[in-house]
């Protein structure tokens, strides 16, 4: 079994297609209007953000969480929590052996909240 679609509440879509550009560095990948439907590629999963789906949280890895917070920030996203060391791993049942899970939070423009993290060699 494999995860291929997470669905997210967007109120506006065109506002949430400009945010969510600037979050993943690429464009929706569909638009369905009517009903009202807007995807992404998040490498094979879909994300789909429609005005009738619940509020989810995403967490979305990154390479360098702390680029990733002042590049988003310089954009004027939100941020909700700064990044910071979770856990460490030290096995792989989470996540790389040998590395701490960084995460920072940040609120997309329909007030969902999107987390991104980091495997950082401990």
């Amino acid at each position: 079994m494999a995860l291929v679609q997470v669905a997210q509440y967007a109120a506006d879509l065109d506002r949430a297609a400009a945010w969510y550009t600037t979050l993943l560095g690429r464009g929706p990948t569909a638009r369905f209007d009517p009903p009202g439907l807007l995807f992404f590629d998040l490498d094979g999963t879909r994300l789909l953000l429609d005005g009738n789906a619940p509020s989810a949280l995403l967490y979305l890895r990154v390479d360098d969480v702390e680029a990733e917070i002042a590049r988003l920030e310089a954009a004027g996203v939100e941020v909700v929590t700064a990044p910071h060391a979770i856990f460490g791993h030290e096995d792989d049942t989470l996540g790389p052996a040998g590395t701490d899970e960084w995460q920072a939070f940040v609120r997309d423009s329909e007030g969902n909240t999107v987390a991104l993290i980091e495997w950082r060699a401990a």
